[in-house]
């Protein structure tokens, strides 16, 4: 039986698999840019977060048109969480809205699946109103500190390589620039129709975590999401009042009492599957909030809770999602980072860290090869391309 379920499982090592993988993460490249592109001061988190679902939904939509029966779309709602806070804000058409405002630190989060294999990305900018003004003091050190901790982990994703050689790199690059890693954060291995893989990467363990926290090695034909958040506050997150939006079924089953209850579920399994989803994608948002309570108490659907650091604190968010080929890693998500905005006082001063950081990702298609020339200086600016943006491998 196990043997069969092997047998089941669709892997990279098929072309067409890897062929599905890189359309979603073509997809998710091209909304991130179109989401990156609308945060200025004025905009509406609630107004942008529906633009990025729309444009997920319009482009999964074109692909695969034939073939009825695949599964296709949202993997991973638009989330944009500001300044402190740390992850899955994501507010519903009856939830309060943001304006962005001049200096704001925002982190934009999202995923598109096409037949259930899953590419999801997330990135970090500072809305300004001058495009061309460099970012200084403690919102520089988050975002080179949750960069460079990203390169460090990329670079480590190699089959064979135990998941604590990444946890501890995260953690040394954060310390490099006065920074801390949201404690207990995972990074999953991404498998189809599942966001949440039994492999993980855990971010700054608290002493109970790490001993509970499973070791694992990477192997070959594997997928993951690489996911680096970095603070400069305590690295802790907490919930505070914000309404959850965005939720997942789990595989458990239980006979629900309420009406809203069953025809909340019902649409999830028909719509969403095991993919998270949004409040603000039923119709009747109300009746969606009240069903979700019953199916959260008997654990059938579980909420993301969107976390805060404490109120002075800036959180970065970098997240990619990566390929284990034979011939080395397969970056399909993630956006180039233009690095000459940022100034930092700090910098990796530990030498094995600067040159990982600095090395080429093991591929053998790395378009851009990094100069050690171009170390990561006091001025933040380093490994640039002629353009001043340091590219992803397969971006």
């Amino acid at each position: 039986m196990a043997t069969e379920e092997k047998d089941l499982e669709k892997t990279i090592s098929e072309d067409l698999v890897v062929t599905k993988y890189k359309l979603a993460g073509e997809i998710v490249n091209r909304t991130l840019k179109t989401v990156l592109s609308l945060l200025v001061p004025g905009a509406s988190v609630k107004e942008v977060c529906e633009k990025g679902d729309q444009l997920l939904l319009e482009e999964t939509g074109k692909v695969f048109k034939k073939e009825k029966e695949i599964k296709k779309g949202i993997a991973f709602p638009t989330c944009m969480s500001v300044n402190n806070c740390i992850c899955h804000f994501s507010p519903t058409k009856n939830d309060v809205d943001y304006t962005l405002k001049d200096g704001d630190v925002v982190k934009v989060d999202l995923g598109a699946h096409i037949d259930g294999f899953i590419a999801v990305a997330a990135h970090t900018v500072v809305v300004q109103s001058d495009a061309k003004a460099v970012v200084t003091g403690r919102k520089a050190d988050a975002v080179l500190a949750a960069y460079w901790a990203s390169q460090a982990a990329l670079r480590l994703l190699k089959p064979g390589t135990e998941n604590y050689v990444v946890t501890d790199a995260v953690n040394k690059v954060a310390t490099e620039y006065k920074c801390k890693p949201i404690e207990g954060m995972l990074s999953h291995q991404l498998k189809q129709f599942k966001i949440d893989g039994e492999k993980t990467i855990i971010q700054n363990p608290n002493e109970a975590q790490r001993k509970e926290h499973e070791k694992c090695e990477f192997g070959l034909h594997e997928v993951y999401a690489i996911d680096v958040l970095i603070s400069t506050g305590e690295g802790i997150g907490r919930e505070k009042d914000t309404k959850i939006s965005i939720y997942k079924k789990t595989d458990l089953n239980y006979q629900l009492k309420l009406k809203a209850s069953r025809a909340l579920l019902a649409e999830v399994k028909n719509k969403h599957g095991n993919m998270p989803f949004n409040l603000r994608h039923f119709e009747e948002e109300t009746k969606a909030r009240m069903g979700v309570v019953e199916c959260i108490s008997h654990k059938v659907i579980e909420p993301f809770q969107v976390l805060y650091e404490k109120p002075n604190a800036i959180v970065a968010h970098f997240k990619y999602t990566v390929l284990l080929m034979p011939s080395g890693l397969n970056l399909v998500t993630g956006l180039p980072l233009d690095l000459s905005l940022y100034q930092s006082e700090y910098d990796i001063l530990d030498a094995k860290l600067k040159e990982l950081v600095l090395s080429d990702l093991p591929s053998k298609s790395a378009k851009i090869k990094a100069r050690k020339s171009k170390a990561p200086t006091n001025d933040g600016a380093a490994v640039k391309t002629e353009n001043n943006e340091t590219k992803p491998d397969n971006a």
